[in-house]
């Protein structure tokens, strides 16, 4: 399925781990997502939490995600109303987190997208453009294909088991 998202870029730099999206501390009291939302990157950005807006898009250096392999840090980015990652490169885990609950992961150079850049994400079956509006340029993104792409179409990897009875 063809897809376009639209979105200001929240810029991160590189090696974002998972206990920076949402700190280890915190999950001692709940492990509520709609809760967790408000101390969203509070290690590396104290007012994120309070100015990340629905729509908005993670934009990130390499390695995104590394760390342990937490899958809330993916559930409470979803909670924010973040729908997209944008980063040159992610950890194998985070990927694969972010496919399973429908978190698109977008790996292109970033190098030229600042924060709150307006970006065009167009997510075609062979082709994935990020298009940064403002700055007029286009970035080539992976594709995403083959049963990472069946799931992310599903909107995550219980509706696509809901829907076709099992795993692709």
């Amino acid at each position: 399925m063809n897809q376009t998202l639209e979105a200001r870029a929240r810029r991160f730099g590189d090696n974002v781990n998972t206990d920076y999206i949402i700190s280890s501390s915190r999950k001692r009291d709940t492990l509520d997502e709609s809760v967790l939302v408000s101390w969203l990157f509070e290690a590396v950005d104290p007012a994120f939490a309070a100015s990340v807006k629905p729509g908005d898009v993670i934009v990130a250096g390499r390695n995104f995600g590394c760390g342990s392999a937490m899958e809330i840090a993916v559930t409470v980015l979803l909670a924010a109303g973040i729908r997209a990652v944008v980063a040159a490169s992610f950890s194998r885990t985070f990927f694969r987190n972010a496919v399973n609950n429908g978190l698109l992961p977008i790996e292109c150079d970033t190098s030229k997208i600042d924060e709150g850049d307006r970006l065009r994400m167009e997510i075609a079956d062979t082709a994935l453009t990020v298009r940064n509006v403002g700055k007029r340029r286009t970035l080539r993104g992976v594709p995403i294909g083959g049963p990472a792409r069946a799931i992310l179409d599903a909107g995550g990897l219980v509706q696509y088991v809901r829907k076709h009875g099992g795993l692709p």
